[in-house]
């Protein structure tokens, strides 16, 4: 019992030095691990609105064989369920797919654009039988892209 008592009446512990030390290998670790970190969250981005595009093909494709047309919401068509529809992202949600998930939807009688941004990447396909393009410079303007 007295030798514990001894060591806890001494006053030990680290120097300054020894701490700075601890703190540079924290800034060293840091230095390395935050640009890979920023690194993955965007690729991850990029790759979260490519496939979000993608998955929404088949319903453009959908609204297109029922329809005839990828009139915009400016001339909507009467289609073969004899319903009048329009091709932007909340019709399209609604009709063909709930699960959509777009920033928009444009269409003229024989094309369409699709685009989606996510934590900054954009993505887009301009179809019909064209692939999707990550790192678009812009989002989908008209149904030219």
């Amino acid at each position: 019992m007295h030798k514990l008592r001894n060591r806890l009446q001494r006053e030990e512990g680290f120097t300054l030095i020894e701490l700075l030390v601890v703190i540079v290998i924290i800034g060293i670790l840091l230095a390395i691990a935050v640009p890979s970190y920023l690194g993955f969250k965007d690729r991850a981005n990029q790759k979260a609105s490519a496939a979000d595009v993608r998955s929404s093909i088949p319903s453009a494709e959908a609204y297109f064989s029922d329809c005839g047309t990828y009139a915009n919401v400016v001339a909507p068509a009467t289609c073969d369920d004899g319903v009048s529809h329009t091709f932007a992202v909340a019709n399209l949600k609604a009709d063909y797919d709930s699960g959509m998930n777009l920033d928009a939807a444009f269409g003229d009688a024989d094309s369409y654009c699709l685009s989606k941004t996510v934590g900054g990447k954009i993505a887009k396909v301009v179809g019909p039988g064209n692939t999707v393009v990550q790192n678009a410079a812009a989002v989908c303007a008209n149904a030219n892209g």
